[in-house]
């Protein structure tokens, strides 16, 4: 039969050894127990029985002279003196009819004339328990005899059924008291007869394999304590010298095929990233040389104001910028060499934001630059560079709710970071790892190719830089970072 996880936790050589050694212990024990206990409940009792014999037989003399001589204040007296021992509870005298003649105590717990006389004549003690009321008495009864041995009377002597049962309980809970500390006691010896002999081994052994398993694969259990404990060890040493020769092997042919897969993943994604590039030029090249060539053809009309020839030179200009965009694209996969210039970084980002104005308008959307323009400059693409910004801004714009924050700073003298920060929900850790992939995107179908970030990421490669995602301080969205080295301010 298979355990559960939680009854495995639970059943362990502790409780195997309570088991199968303490409580068969402790059943036996309380069977002694039980048994003693009932012998010494009966002793008891006899002996309470007998505690009111000796008193009846210690004052039957001196009661039968003076009823002899019929003197009724040496029998009170003598009543008077028994009842003042705390064990007798009342103490009556009848005369060989039957009738009551002395008594002492606080209650009349006396028996009837007729049963008095019938117990005088029979002249044998007895002992009886009887109730009175809603208490139980045990009565103790003595004949009195005279000089000549004839029966002229009887004592009866009471003590509560209480002092009985009282005492008792009392015995029983000493009993269950001392068999409570005797169980205890062998519940202590066992434990601690486990622990030396095995436990504190075996949690050894338990401590290192947690060790091991946290990730400690150099720690080696000591070979000591028991025979049959220092053969476990050794063969769990044995066991993981082997496991970590295997897992050095592994490792190497891991670090091996990882480097080819990532050799391979990063030529699929340059193929398909030319290939998209290859099919966006085909489908966009016709078109924008189109338009382009229209735009031309009218700027040669002489009837044009100035307003419409300056829109039309601006049409251009933007025709042909998305030539070039279709362009680096197409260098993506190729890595051409970057056409550097120096460039201060709040222009490059603030063009970037000019061609998203009407979005950030629509959306009323707050962008925070800095109050200073710090004045940092940096050798960079400006085409790709921009391409990099704009497209890092268009994410966090998508993204937040109303809010974007752009900033750039000197980290020190070889290093400038540029921060886009936006108040949206954050990327989820588990898209971390494919943020930058081609194609990539957490966007519905139709709003986004999974490239914006992908270009970002290669253009700013390219630049000898990287960048950092987390998650912003105080806006509460997502926070990417471009470091690059270098830098003029």
């Amino acid at each position: 039969m298979k355990r559960t996880p939680r009854l495995h936790r639970i059943y362990n050589l502790r409780m195997a050894l309570l088991a199968y050694v303490l409580i068969p212990v402790i059943i036996a024990v309380s069977a002694a127990a039980s048994w003693s206990l009932r012998v010494l409940e009966n002793q008891v009792d006899a002996r309470m029985q007998e505690d009111i014999e000796l008193i009846a037989r210690a004052i039957r003399l001196p009661l039968s002279h003076a009823l002899e001589r019929d003197r009724r204040g040496s029998i009170q007296q003598a009543l008077d003196s028994a009842f003042n021992i705390d064990v007798v509870y009342g103490a009556y005298v009848y005369d060989e009819d039957g009738q009551e003649i002395a008594r002492s105590g606080q209650r009349r717990d006396t028996v009837q004339t007729s049963e008095a006389a019938a117990l005088a004549a029979a002249g044998d003690p007895l002992g009886e328990f009887s109730e009175a009321g809603e208490e139980m008495i045990f009565s103790y009864f003595v004949p009195l005899t005279d000089t000549g041995g004839r029966i002229n009377g009887l004592l009866q002597v009471t003590r509560r059924g209480s002092d009985f049962s009282d005492y008792i309980a009392m015995v029983r809970q000493g009993a269950m008291m001392a068999l409570l500390a005797t169980c205890l006691l062998l519940a202590a010896l066992v434990l601690f007869g486990h622990y030396g002999a095995v436990g504190r081994h075996l949690r050894r052994i338990s401590d290192g394999m947690t060790q091991v398993k946290g990730g400690q694969t150099d720690r080696r259990l000591a070979e000591d304590g028991p025979a049959e404990i220092q053969v476990l060890s050794g063969g769990i040493n044995d066991m993981l010298d082997r496991i970590r020769n295997s897992q050095e092997e592994i490792a190497q042919r891991q670090a091996q095929e990882t480097e080819l897969r990532l050799r391979l993943q990063e030529s699929e994604k340059l193929a398909a990233i030319g290939q998209l590039a290859s099919g966006i030029a085909h489908e966009l090249g016709t078109p924008l040389s189109t338009v382009d060539g229209k735009a031309q053809q009218v700027l040669r009309r002489d009837d044009l104001d100035e307003g419409l020839r300056q829109s039309i030179g601006k049409m251009r200009t933007e025709a042909a910028r998305m030539e070039k965009i279709i362009q680096q694209l197409l260098d993506f996969g190729r890595r051409n060499p970057l056409q550097r210039v120096s460039m201060d970084i709040g222009a490059l980002v603030r063009a970037a934001l000019e061609k998203m104005e009407q979005d950030i308008q629509q959306r009323n959307i707050r962008v925070e630059l800095p109050e200073s323009d710090p004045g940092i400059s940096l050798d960079v693409d400006p085409i790709r560079f921009e391409q990099a910004l704009g497209n890092l801004l268009a994410n966090a714009t998508q993204a937040c709710r109303e809010k974007v924050r752009v900033n750039w700073r000197t980290i020190d003298a070889r290093q400038i970071e540029i921060s886009v920060e936006d108040d949206g929900p954050g990327v989820d850790e588990s898209n971390l790892s494919q943020l930058f992939d081609p194609f990539f995107t957490t966007k519905s179908v139709g709003q986004g190719t999974g490239l914006g970030l992908s270009v970002a990421h290669a253009a700013i490669t390219d630049h000898d830089g990287h960048i950092e995602v987390d998650r912003s301080t105080d806006l509460g969205g997502a926070r990417f970072r471009i470091i690059l080295n270098g830098g003029n301010s």
